[in-house]
Order: structure tokens, then sequence, then C-alpha cells
């Protein structure tokens, strides 16, 4: 993935070098199962995950500019919808993460931004979608900072969570 940079930040392809600073914020129990997945319970954990984001080459690791530490993470996924209005249409679906350590200083709206960027120019994406479930207030304020528009819920079974039920709520953003 060609990486992108904001002010103060580097949205990079992931490397196994990193493995210690996802553990640092992927054993929290605040972070994962917002975002859908378990706790990670070791850096062999941490290093699997890292794996398949270089294999699939579409998640980013945040990296701090200021430090070099990469303080979490933005996906850029493909976005397929049964929805006969948007058959023809390119679509993207946006993920982060962020180390809570490094909450409520705008970095994810920072990065979110510059990932929409790119989505609409470099992958000619017609729309950006962004989803968050009922319980994740912080994802939500950051949907909103980025102008995403509530579109539908739907409700969903987490699998990986012992199968926790959720209500998810997508938003979109429009080219």
């Amino acid at each position: 993935m060609k990486s992108l940079q904001t002010q103060r930040l580097i949205l990079r392809s992931w490397t196994l070098e990193d493995v210690e600073d996802l553990y640092d914020y992927a054993k929290s129990d605040l972070v994962g199962p917002s975002a859908g997945w378990p706790i990670h319970k070791s850096v062999e954990d941490s290093l699997k995950i890292i794996k398949m984001f270089i294999k699939e080459d579409d998640t980013y690791a945040i990296e701090l500019k200021e430090t070099g530490k990469v303080i979490g993470g933005l996906g850029i996924h493909e976005y397929i919808s049964e929805d006969k209005q948007y058959k023809d249409k390119n679509m993207k679906e946006i993920g982060f993460v962020l180390n809570p350590e490094y909450w409520g200083n705008a970095y994810v709206p920072e990065a979110a931004r510059e990932a929409i960027k790119f989505a609409f120019s470099d992958l000619k994406s017609d729309i950006v979608w962004c989803c968050h479930y009922d319980f994740n207030d912080k994802s939500k304020k950051v949907i909103d900072k980025c102008g995403f528009k509530y579109q539908f819920k739907s409700n969903k079974v987490l699998e990986r969570l012992d199968n926790k039920e959720v209500i998810a709520l997508y938003y979109n953003i429009e080219a």
C-alpha cells in the first residue's frame, strides 16, 4: 500500500518490527472488543495479526511522526452491498483502532480524513463506508467528525467474541 502522511502521522504498511507496539494496545480491553476482536493474550497473538496485515495489504499502521511509535491501525477494505442502488459502485470501508494512551488527541480523525481522500483520489471509490457498534461512542465521534452520514443499522453476531450480539450502525460519504 502507498504510504500516506498527515501533519502528525504516517500511515504505512505494517512490519514485523511493529509487534510490540501492536501488542501494547491490543492487550487492552478498551480496544479489541469495541472493534469486534478479542484481546491479545500474548505478543504471539499480535505477531499473527501483523502477518495477516502484511499478507492482505489493506491495513495501515498509524505511526506517530514525533516518536516513530505505532499508535493504532486503519484499514481500507472492499465494501460489497446487496442493495441494488450500489450495484455498480466502487466502494471501500474504513475501520480504525487507537492505543488508549493516545485517545483525545484527534489522531484518528486526522488519519481517517487522509484515508478517505486516498480512497476517493487513488482508489477511485464512489462511496466510503464506516460502521461502529452501538456501544462504541468513541468511534461514533470520529465518524461524525469526518462527515459520514448515517445510513442504516444491522444486527450482528461477533463470532470472535463468543457470539456476542450487537447492533452495527453504518455511515457513508459519497465522492
